[in-house]
């Protein structure tokens, strides 16, 4: 008979620094796999502290709770070959490791080599790196272990090609962003052709604060084919059965790949996904929004039924004297068909208060964007206030577009704990309203959003017949801008020679610069691109830099 191994691929959804919880999870899972009959359970990176756990590496009890969890895994005995990432402690260093654990012993351990330290990854800052390979002879069948980044680079690389091993089994916390998945393939592909042999590839899933996992474990074949593909944004176990052959290869007997998802459909699942974990994880009953009818609104408020379900979602309509009647027919109309608990609270009464207070303050100043501003935070204290009161979560609405350019009022419309459209430019809210509609439509349903709301031209409703575009430049163009600025770092004139208006460059770039201070205030939201406004992208509030260098 010929030789077989079994490995199974555990994409689960872990809480940062939650050891005992995420153990549990771990013990759960392999005991289920034992009683499947699998050789080889592999789980992602940092697996029993969740990732990034950031400074809680730093805590001097990190450590002793770290062992205690190992030490439960090894206690359970199981017969089963459990790959298990940790931070592992050693002589005052911590390295990015794992542990194999079979039938009660640690038998191996490995230490990540390549240590990521751009985008969101601040790496360097807590580990140390290892130099060492690590090849365990698993069911009689020789295999490398790596952890995420050191997929990337050469000198792992070369370490497992100069080794005796006939599989390599890299475990990750890989964040999504757009076209991640098609990116992973790529790279676990031509690893596997460099290597001659199979390439198992695990991930988490869920939401961290503004990081979302999106899963998609993969195992490609010696040739570089794509044999398994997990779903993704999903909690999931996938096997894979493999056998020698004659040639002393090992082969995969199994072929189930998951179509890959549009981009719509994946930044819609990472939105939803984010929602839910960040609410659920941090034990919030439930979310309260503002809803204007319009756009932004309405998207957060469709993904925030998918994420949590209606009864835990609560919709507040808060019109003043330039609220259209269109607007407060699309709110309640799109609150009806969903379901959710809907209310209307007129912000007139504190507007005019707060003039009637601030009267000889403005004496003799002309009504501006103050007056804007206070109808922003009268809509701000009123979803507070209710956040308080009932313990639900003040989602905010504002788009990537906006918040680049300061579109936006302090303590007003940014004033809350979520923003599931931060990283999400105002074109792709467009896409993902379509997007989700097409769904509902093709299940039979009413759509999640109404037609007028996409269709209508956008506008914040804070003075008479105001538009989006009176002050800023069409969507199309101004996110084309923001893109090249902000995800590629170009300058101005690098801007200009794509095409793009002088003058409307210089006065987009000048917005986005002088409002860091702005989007430092801002809540935490989703990212989706390779550069957001959180982690990624850390420009100094107070500088002398101008945007043409």
């Amino acid at each position: 008979m010929a030789q077989r191994l079994s490995v199974e691929l555990a994409q689960i959804n872990l809480l940062v620094g939650d050891i005992s919880g995420n153990t549990r999870q771990i013990l759960e899972q392999a005991r289920q796999d034992v009683a499947a009959g699998s050789d080889v359970i592999a789980f992602p990176e940092l697996s029993l502290t969740g990732y990034p756990p950031e400074d809680l590496l730093l805590r001097d009890s990190m450590r002793l709770r770290v062992e205690a969890a190992l030490q439960e895994i090894c206690t359970a005995a199981l017969p089963v070959y459990i790959v298990v990432g940790h931070p592992l402690h050693e002589e005052g260093r911590i390295f990015n490791g794992l542990s194999v654990i079979h039938a009660g012993s640690v038998i191996a351990q490995y230490r990540k080599q390549a240590l990521p330290n751009y985008e969101v990854f601040d790496e360097q800052r807590y580990f140390t790196p290892g130099n060492s390979p690590c090849v365990v002879e698993m069911a009689g069948i020789p295999v490398a272990l790596t952890i995420c980044e050191d997929l990337w680079h050469d000198l792992p690389m070369a370490q497992v090609a100069q080794s005796p091993a006939r599989l390599l089994i890299n475990i990750n916390a890989s964040p999504y962003h757009h076209g991640k998945d098609a990116e992973r393939l790529e790279l676990l592909s031509a690893r596997a052709r460099q290597l001659s042999m199979p390439v198992c590839y695990v991930n988490l899933v869920g939401g961290q604060d503004e990081l979302v996992f999106d899963g998609g474990s993969l195992v490609v074949d010696a040739g570089g084919q794509c044999r398994v593909r997990a779903g993704s944004f999903s909690v999931l176990r996938k096997r894979v059965q493999m056998e020698v052959a004659e040639s002393g290869e090992l082969h995969l007997r199994d072929s189930d790949c998951a179509e890959a998802l549009s981009l719509e459909a994946s930044c819609y699942q990472a939105l939803v996904t984010g929602l839910r974990d960040y609410i659920d994880k941090n034990g919030f009953p439930g979310i309260v929004l503002g809803l204007s009818g319009g756009i932004d609104s309405a998207v957060t408020l469709a993904i925030a039924v998918d994420a949590l379900g209606a009864d835990r979602v609560q919709a507040v309509m808060m019109p003043f004297d330039y609220t259209s009647e269109l607007s407060l027919r699309l709110a309640e109309t799109q609150a009806r068909d969903l379901g959710v608990t809907y209310r209307v609270v007129p912000i007139g009464p504190a507007y005019h208060s707060f003039m009637e207070a601030l009267q000889e303050e403005f004496e003799g100043y002309p009504v501006d964007v103050t007056e804007q501003n206070i109808q922003a935070r009268c809509r701000g204290v009123m979803l507070m206030a209710i956040s308080n009161k009932k313990g639900s979560l003040v989602l905010t609405t504002g788009n990537k577009s906006e918040i680049a350019v300061g579109y936006s009022t302090l303590y007003g419309d940014m004033a809350g704990g979520f923003n599931p459209l931060k990283d999400v430019y105002k074109t792709l809210v467009y896409r993902l309203a379509e997007y989700r509609n097409q769904q509902t439509v093709s299940a039979g349903e009413v759509p999640r959003i109404p037609e007028e709301v996409i269709t209508r031209p956008p506008s914040a409703e804070l003075a008479p017949d105001q538009r989006d575009e009176d002050s800023l430049p069409a969507y199309d163009r101004l996110d084309n801008i923001l893109a090249l600025y902000i995800e590629q770092d170009l300058s101005a004139e690098a801007i200009i020679a794509q095409g793009h208006d002088r003058d409307e460059v210089f006065r987009v770039l000048r917005l986005v610069d002088r409002n860091e201070y702005k989007r430092r205030q801002g809540p935490v939201g989703v990212r989706l691109t390779r550069k957001g406004f959180g982690r990624d992208r850390r420009y100094p509030i107070t500088n002398g830099w101008t945007p043409g260098e």
